[in-house]
């Protein structure tokens, strides 16, 4: 479980942007659903800088429950800076419920795969990718597809 920790942390410090905008939102997000049509992904994507939603599509086979999934991992993440697949992660290695660990409510926050962090290189976090309708594993697998084809290191 450490290795499996190290390396979701070494990711965060790899897939990290030199800028953030609409237009890269857009990138992102189209190719996301492109991802979505061609491998019949029942997915919700959302993008967001801080509170703004840039980019937000939804697949046949979601529902509202996913928007639902989609706020609580970015509440996450917003609040602990790291991927929601991490923190769940995290608190499988410790045998404890968010609510054991933080003291706050799992119906607020999930921690589960599918959201990471826009990091901007020298500043830190500055909004989030998500993806909600797959196992969480796999939705944490697609946003790293998107970022690393972005950033062309695919």
């Amino acid at each position: 479980m450490e290795e499996k920790l190290e390396r979701l942390l070494l990711d965060e410090q790899q897939l990290q942007f030199t800028a953030f905008n609409e237009e890269t939102a857009w990138t992102i997000g189209c190719w996301l659903v492109e991802h979505a049509v061609q491998n019949k992904l029942p997915i919700t994507i959302d993008i967001r800088l801080g509170e703004h939603q840039l980019f937000h599509a939804s697949r046949p086979g979601t529902s509202a429950d996913n928007d639902e999934w989609v706020n609580r991992k970015v509440r996450l993440v917003n609040r602990f800076g790291h991927s929601s697949f991490y923190m769940g992660q995290l608190l499988k290695s410790e045998g404890k419920s968010i609510e054991e660990k933080f003291l706050i409510p799992e119906s607020e926050y999930a921690p589960h795969g599918g959201c990471f962090p826009i990091i901007i290189k020298g500043t830190g976090v500055v909004g989030t990718i998500t993806v909600s309708g797959l196992h969480q594993e796999d939705d944490h697998k697609v946003v790293l597809q998107a970022i690393k084809y972005y950033l062309r290191m695919d």
